[in-house]
């Protein structure tokens, strides 16, 4: 499975959050600081970029494709309504990461040329008031009409790994649950709740 932390320096030291990832093997760090300026967010970038060198956790930059190649980062993860993934790939180097953020079945099966996708919001979170949740059922459809992995995200807690698991999702992504508490112990109960999801018959 695929575990992604997405940054709010507002609850977690993004640098702090970053090195506490790599040491509990995180695979995918989401710089995601949408109103930091291109100077601030490039020295945030850099800095968790030279943390995860030499380490199995990669980077990607929330949106901002320039950011990300000018810092050395290992993708970008584009919104629903940001360039198409097509453009970003032109401008981007041999296997440079590029997600994208999903809604819906049919959204996902239109998405081409990326790596991955992150599909919410997947259970009801305070943070995404107006948003319908997608349930188990509607990550289950996009799972089913995604040609790539797919990582839920919104309302993911530890209580809910293994319906993220049940619904065919290849992991998980959050910004809450990552902000405080042990990553090292979240992982290992995340990776054991797919584990046992995909042990059943």
């Amino acid at each position: 499975m695929t575990i992604c932390v997405v940054t709010d320096r507002r609850r977690a030291d993004v640098v702090d959050q970053a090195q506490r990832a790599v040491d509990a093997g995180i695979d995918l760090i989401q710089i995601r600081e949408r109103d930091l300026d291109a100077l601030p967010l490039c020295r945030l970038v850099e800095a968790v970029v030279r943390l995860t060198r030499g380490s199995s956790t990669r980077v990607v930059v929330n949106d901002r494709v320039d950011v990300a190649l000018a810092c050395g980062a290992d993708g970008v993860h584009l919104r629903s309504d940001s360039i198409p993934p097509v453009a970003a790939r032109r401008l981007a180097p041999p296997r440079f990461l590029i997600g994208r953020s999903v809604h819906s079945a049919e959204e996902a099966a239109a998405v081409v040329d990326v790596d991955y996708l992150i599909a919410g919001t997947a259970f009801p979170t305070t943070s995404k008031r107006g948003a319908a949740p997608l349930g188990v059922g509607g990550l289950r459809a996009i799972v089913a009409a995604a040609a790539v992995p797919v990582l839920a995200i919104g309302g993911v807690d530890k209580e809910r790994f293994g319906q993220v698991a049940a619904s065919g999702a290849a992991g998980i992504a959050a910004i809450s649950l990552f902000s405080t508490g042990a990553l090292h112990t979240i992982a290992l109960e995340a990776r054991a709740a797919f584990d046992s999801a995909q042990a059943r018959p």
